[in-house]
């Protein structure tokens, strides 16, 4: 059976942002791997393709070995179309037996399992054709399947998630180097240290509350603790960092000052002092000292999210910090408010008190308002500069992207700016 990931420009999707303006959800993480990883793990396909939002299709192809977009992937052997929003731990599709389809409530695809001697009933010159004639055609399944509907339900769920990746994983022991002085807390055998790991004196691994997993590469400085759960992954590097429980480092981050159950997708830094907690951060980030999110609100009522710039959400959570997309900067001493939404390439200046609660992307949040600030082309050239610092490159197709970003944001930034004016011009 070939899985096909399907990541459609449907409402929920917005649901996601500023995360997945950039990528598909599949690449969403919660406990040590991807969603998608989580999906191929559970149905064990023969071979994998997918589909994205046609902005972001060539950008992507860049960055994954998997066809992206070829209709000529629908033909040939059984298919099992899965959306990214569907909990693979959960999920359970029999490989074999009739073809059928499982829509969500808004009439969203959360699986299509279509037998090879019924693709030719349907249409498959493109994914949409696919799913609209499986829609006619396919008999309808009822079953219960869980789907992540927000992100922050991904950092919620992040520290169950991760006992039971380190527990799947099956790996324990020390691979890497430990120099002495240092301690490890509770069992050994949920302590994993992969080769290349270099680990300094004087730090503490307390893996007596959940499992310590530490990928290829990590470098863990003096004077740092780590309490499990936790992943950090390829080449990290914690500097002198409380790494509380719940914490999932994607690769090539730089992390220090106080974290605490939140995922940090990759390539993205929060070198100096600060407290970051149940919040989601995209990559490219960088949090200027002292740069520290509110997670917790004085009433413990539940904590609100806005995505759109209006309506504020109820996560059903009391405790929530930050979501911040992609290629945002903040200067020292930022302070985000409880439930933020942080667009992506946004650069923020602090101002000496809590935020307001969305800030959108491309915006240049200074001196308490919104505004254009020096414009995209900027935010494109700083980024241009610092991905080559981590061995990656800004090209040609990531800029088309965001540029469809750009555009596909405005919506949501225009009030923020037009009220930024009118805010300067009664100064």
């Amino acid at each position: 059976m070939r899985l096909i990931l399907l990541d459609q420009q449907t409402e929920k999707r917005f649901h996601f942002y500023p995360l997945a303006l950039s990528r598909p959800i599949w690449e969403l993480r919660c406990g040590i791997t991807s969603l998608a990883q989580k999906l191929i793990a559970k149905i064990e396909p023969a071979s994998v393709a997918c589909f994205v939002p046609p902005y972001m299709a060539v950008a992507y192809r860049a960055r994954t070995q998997w066809p992206v977009n070829d209709p000529t992937s629908l033909a040939g052997d059984d298919l099992l179309v899965v959306s990214p929003r569907v909990k693979a731990e959960t999920f359970s599709v029999d490989p074999i037996g009739p073809s059928r389809v499982r829509l969500d409530d808004d009439g969203d695809v959360l699986f299509i399992r279509i037998a090879k001697e019924d693709l030719g009933k349907l249409k498959t010159d493109s994914i949409d054709a696919l799913t609209a004639s499986a829609k006619a055609n396919l008999e309808a399944c009822h079953c219960d399947v869980p789907t992540w509907e927000y992100t922050w339900e991904l950092v919620l769920e992040n520290p169950g998630q991760l006992t039971k990746d380190f527990a799947t994983a099956g790996r324990t022991g020390i691979e890497g180097t430990i120099e002495e002085p240092s301690a490890i807390r509770g069992s050994k055998g949920d302590v994993y240290i992969a080769p290349g790991v270099h680990i300094h004196p004087m730090v503490v691994l307390d893996a007596e509350h959940g499992p310590i997993y530490l990928d290829e590469g990590v470098e863990v400085h003096p004077f740092t603790r780590i309490e499990g759960p936790c992943y950090v992954g390829p080449k990290s590097i914690l500097l002198g960092a409380k790494c509380r429980e719940g914490m999932s480092i994607g690769p090539v981050c730089r992390i220090g000052g106080e974290v605490e159950e939140s995922i940090i997708q990759g390539y993205s830094n929060k070198y100096h002092d600060g407290f970051l907690g149940h919040a989601y951060v995209g990559e490219w980030v960088n949090l200027g000292a002292l740069t520290t999110n509110s997670d917790l609100k004085n009433d413990y009522s539940s904590v609100s999210v806005v995505l759109d710039g209006k309506r504020p959400i109820d996560t059903g959570s009391t405790k929530v910090g930050s979501l911040i997309g992609d290629h945002t900067k903040t200067s020292i001493g930022v302070l985000f408010n409880t439930g933020a939404y942080v667009g992506a390439m946004a650069l923020i200046a602090a101002t000496g008190k809590p935020l307001p609660k969305f800030i959108p992307s491309f915006a240049w949040f200074i001196e308490g308002v919104v505004t254009k600030g020096f414009g995209k082309r900027k935010l494109y050239e700083t980024a241009a500069k610092a991905m080559p610092r981590r061995g990656c490159q800004w090209t040609e197709a990531e800029q088309a992207m965001w540029d469809e970003i750009y555009t596909m944001t405005e919506a949501t930034r225009k009030p923020a700016l037009d009220k930024g004016r009118r805010a300067l011009a009664g100064k």
